[in-house]
């Protein structure tokens, strides 16, 4: 084996090894700015794509998202990944805040968001809409400083945007809250028997 076609096989294992620890990276680093309830090794994957100023969304998360976390989550049948989809401003602004609060807290923050949407969506214009999520931040920690900070940041607004750009090419979403079970699409009504009847299929 002559000199040259050494360096170019330690070169090209070289190649390898950086690209295989590239998309490592890039798969946790995704994972971690994921929202879910469930452990990773999960068998059934639930993702919910919804908008936060959507009313359908809100029944979802507080009458369904429990009974699923109860009988499936907490026995580590099923994890459920949360996944932004704005539908207006207002729930896209939302959205940036879920992804400055403290990861512990993101799940109390959807549930604060969804309990009180009547609420902080109620305001005559965005200021107002604005000022009503800024008290709804500090209480999870988010300071006035923060929570400027946090709308006008472009690595979280693209986040969101590109993942929204995704999922529609993806999965062809039309409506929220749009929920895919194991990378299908599913297509029933939005029942905790209907849903548990395709889970249990699955486990």
């Amino acid at each position: 084996m002559n000199k040259n076609f050494k360096i170019f096989i330690i070169l090209k294992i070289i190649f390898i090894c950086f690209i295989f620890f590239k998309s490592y990276a890039e798969n946790a680093e995704s994972h971690k700015n994921k929202v879910t309830l469930g452990l990773d090794t999960a068998v059934v994957k639930i993702k919910v794509f919804s908008s936060h100023t959507c009313p359908h969304c809100a029944n979802f998360h507080l009458d369904i998202i429990p009974k699923i976390k109860n009988k499936y989550v907490d026995s580590g049948k099923v994890q459920i990944i949360f996944i932004d989809f704005p539908l207006d401003q207002a729930a896209f602004n939302a959205s940036k805040l879920l992804h400055c609060v403290e990861q512990k807290n993101q799940i109390n923050f959807l549930d604060k968001i969804y309990k009180e949407q009547k609420s902080w969506t109620a305001a005559s214009d965005l200021d107002g809409i604005n000022k009503n999520l800024k008290k709804i931040a500090k209480s999870l920690g988010i300071s006035s400083l923060n929570f400027d900070q946090c709308l006008i940041d472009n690595s979280i607004s693209d986040k969101i945007l590109n993942e929204r750009i995704d999922a529609q090419k993806k999965y062809s979403i039309t409506a929220t809250p749009t929920i895919i079970i194991n990378e299908k699409k599913f297509e029933d009504s939005f029942t905790f028997e209907n849903i548990a009847k395709k889970i249990d299929k699955i486990i």
